[in-house]
């Protein structure tokens, strides 16, 4: 697959937003082991490895449409993966739906063809989700920083921009939902429910891979067209949670806790995550992987095991020998 071509034939750039954070980073550096060229839109400081791998560096901010002035001239693609999580509503807003909708506009000026954007299953309604393909969930987000991504999305949608809904993801840089699982686990070390409920996840590697394939190949996807990005197969709450036992050495769980008791010792759980949990949410993923032919990661076993020197150093574990 080639990146898409600029009007004077050539391959032109992709442009990566959020190329510092989380899930950004992983795409950048599965755009540059392809050998594509690539441009970040930074705001702040950047990581050695990025200076060094030879990107082009805009320096400028989603906030500031000064600042963006100039950010996709000679990129033919753009790769929208940053975004901003937790704040209030305005704070969200103003990088996830009035950012977007800047970053939009310069797109637009400058010729960008094709847009690809992170979005979140979060913007759904929450409730039990089994197995439900894309556009057939009631939308309606319970957070300002879903609220906003769902704003940004709609946006990218009506300019014709491919969208793409992960729901869990993981891996190196992950400071949410192993963090969130492993104080689960020390606060109540019991199953809930007995761990039967099922959930979406990706590794941050293969949804990079995703990511890049639709920068790569603009072919892939119609325009507003949206993807749920997930492992083809859901896994149950209690595989998971065995799964991180065993990456950070704790002890498997071999009691259950009623749902009432078990909420009663999380108190910090707002009742979204809560239901995260104790709720199915999982999702059709099959089109994804077939569209765009990238085949589906070995699963969280492998995937965790790959990653588990990042989360020991994030969780504060000694390291074994």
């Amino acid at each position: 697959m080639t990146a898409g071509l600029g009007a004077d034939g050539r391959t032109g750039e992709i442009l990566v937003t959020g190329a510092t954070g989380f899930i950004g980073s992983a795409v950048l550096r599965a755009l540059l082991a392809r050998g594509a060229p690539v441009r970040v839109l930074a705001r702040g400081a950047v990581p050695g490895w990025i200076t060094r791998s030879g990107v082009r560096i805009h320096r400028g901010d989603l906030t500031d449409a000064a600042g963006l002035a100039g950010a996709c001239t000679g990129v033919t693609t753009l790769v929208h993966a940053a975004s901003r999580i937790g704040g209030t509503e305005g704070e969200c807003a103003e990088v996830n739906d009035r950012g977007t909708a800047r970053l939009l506009a310069e797109a637009h000026r400058a010729g960008t063809r094709r847009v690809v954007y992170l979005s979140t299953c979060a913007v759904y309604r929450d409730g039990e989700h089994r197995g439900a393909p894309e556009d057939t969930l009631e939308l309606g987000p319970a957070s300002a920083t879903s609220r906003t991504r769902l704003a940004g999305e709609q946006q990218v949608r009506a300019a014709g921009g491919i969208v793409l809904r992960p729901h869990l993801v993981y891996g190196d840089g992950d400071r949410h939902v192993v963090p969130a699982l492993a104080k689960w686990l020390r606060t109540v070390p019991a199953w809930a429910d007995g761990g039967r409920t099922r959930t979406s996840v990706v590794s941050s590697r293969d949804l990079a891979a995703v990511l890049s394939a639709f920068a790569l190949d603009p072919a892939l996807g119609r325009p507003g067209e949206v993807f749920h990005v997930a492992d083809p197969e859901p896994v149950r709450m209690r595989e998971l949670l065995e799964a991180v036992c065993t990456l950070l050495d704790l002890p498997v769980p071999a009691s259950d806790v009623p749902l009432r008791e078990h909420r009663a010792r999380m108190p910090w759980l707002s009742e979204h995550q809560w239901s995260l949990l104790t709720k199915d949410h999982w999702y059709d993923s099959g089109k994804v992987w077939q569209v765009t032919g990238v085949p589906p990661g070995p699963g969280i076993g492998v995937r965790l095991a790959q990653s588990r020197n990042w989360y020991r150093e994030c969780l504060a574990i000694p390291q074994a020998g």
